[in-house]
């Protein structure tokens, strides 16, 4: 999935056998990405792996015990979120069409195409996960009672509000940076390009 996205940025970025060799890794890595996510998305609905449920009441706006709560074996296949919240279906749908147009764009050569379908493949790969073990952030298949979930791992109300007011100041700085880099970077590397700045490049 990563490399996926990776090779597509290539394709941006380089031209002649480079970037011949970027777009023939971004297509055949959006092909195995579709496979492995199409056949481990079959895999669990079929319920080879058997997901977790809370079968007890709890109050999430109190503190709470991780080992207060009973969590008990079944949620065939991690399903059970996509049956009760129909609209999270939407997850998986976006990780295949990201999938697919990474793969379609890649064979026909257009990078920007290619590297909307990646960053598309990665958001939806990422929230189909998130979105089958809701609320668990780290089940245990040793002891199920033992599973976080995400109201077991939120931190103290200090804890938050600092790193609230951490985030409000350096979030920021690190989005202007970052897009600094980018505009820096974008545009394809060639090899006049290279040659016309042999002390700006590095």
């Amino acid at each position: 999935m990563l490399a996926l996205h990776g090779g597509s940025w290539l394709m941006m970025r380089t031209e002649g056998a480079m970037g011949e060799r970027a777009r023939r890794a971004t297509f055949w890595l959006a092909l195995v990405f579709l496979i492995a996510f199409g056949a481990a998305g079959a895999w669990l609905a079929l319920g080879n792996i058997q997901g977790l449920v809370i079968t007890s009441s709890f109050d999430p706006a109190v503190a709470l015990n991780p080992l207060a709560k009973t969590v008990e074996v079944g949620n065939p296949g991690w399903t059970a979120n996509y049956r009760s919240y129909p609209i999270t279906a939407l997850a998986p749908l976006v990780g295949m069409l990201g999938g697919l147009l990474a793969f379609v764009a890649a064979g026909l050569g257009r990078s920007r195409t290619a590297f909307l379908g990646s960053s598309l493949a990665i958001v939806g790969a990422i929230c189909t996960a998130g979105f089958a073990l809701f609320p668990f952030v780290m089940p245990s298949s040793l002891d199920p009672a033992s599973s976080l979930t995400v109201w077991d791992a939120v931190s103290s109300r200090t804890t938050l509000v600092i790193m609230t007011c951490a985030a409000a100041i350096f979030v920021p700085l690190i989005l202007a940076y970052t897009s600094w880099c980018y505009v820096k970077m974008w545009g394809k590397v060639t090899t006049a390009h290279i040659d016309g700045n042999p002390h700006g490049l590095y």
